[in-house]
């Protein structure tokens, strides 16, 4: 149990330095290290519950997993107001987290990405450089199966607020997901530009096509008692791909960071 706890706090200290992470792109694709999960559920085992009281409120969780101190040395914008990072998780330098907001162990968030206000990022989620997670959008953290990928945020994307990524589905770079857009594995994206519907790879992953612009959308049943009572369903749809326009109706990030 002893070795077992070395290797978990050694592990954590890599994962919080970069050096380490739940998940990587090798040669264009997506692979998890599945020995990085297993070390980390190592640690709730080797964990005891414990008081872990701070500000005057009451918390109690596993000993091993406490909330990351940060030093201006991190080089990380964390705004008072009730924001947390646990154990193991990594902020690059130049991230902004807006309170409050959480990141969760394994998670991995890379440079000039903004956490705004209520945002969640899930356990093992990786998210890409310049990354928007607006108010109370939520990013799914998956531990286990340990084989099984995480929710994978790329580069630039913007997220609107509200909005639930979840199920190990990846966003492929300068995707914006509006306001409200609920993706997983198990609802289609119907793509309005190309008419035909994005569904769950091999691997039951959903992937946001690069570039794409998602709305919350619907569609009609098509038979039973739904169909003829005019129910709909909900459906993300791919209204167009990214291009100047869109562009600049995110480039408010920018102006938040100067």
């Amino acid at each position: 149990m002893e070795n077992e706890l070395e290797r978990f706090l050694e592990v954590c200290r890599d994962l919080e330095s970069g050096k380490v992470r739940v998940a990587e792109k090798v040669g264009g694709e997506w692979k998890v290290n599945a020995w990085v999960k297993e070390v980390i559920l190592s640690g709730f085992r080797c964990g005891k519950l414990t008081q872990m009281d701070r500000g005057g409120f009451s918390f109690l969780d596993k000993d091993t997993l406490p909330v990351r101190e940060f030093t201006p040395a991190d080089g990380v914008r964390i705004v008072p107001g009730g924001s947390a990072v646990r154990r193991g998780a990594y902020l690059a330098p130049s991230v902004i987290m807006m309170p409050p907001a959480y990141v969760n162990i394994g998670a991995y968030v890379d440079s000039d990405t903004m956490i705004d206000s209520h945002a969640l990022v899930g356990s093992c989620a990786q998210v890409g450089k310049h990354v928007h997670l607006s108010a109370a959008s939520q990013l799914g953290g998956v531990l286990e199966p340990v084989g099984a990928l995480p929710v994978i945020i790329e580069d630039n994307v913007f997220i609107g607020g509200n909005c639930g990524i979840y199920e190990g589905t990846l966003v492929r770079e300068n995707a914006v997901i509006g306001t409200g857009v609920v993706i997983n594995s198990s609802t289609a994206i119907f793509d309005a530009v190309r008419g035909e519907y994005v569904r769950a790879d091999a691997d039951g992953r959903m992937i946001v096509p690069a570039g794409a612009v998602v709305v919350a959308g619907s569609r009609p049943m098509t038979k039973g008692p739904g169909a003829d009572m005019g129910i709909h369903l909900y459906t993300p749809v791919i209204v167009k791909y990214r291009d100047g326009k869109t562009d600049a109706s995110v480039v408010l990030e920018d102006l938040l960071r100067s």
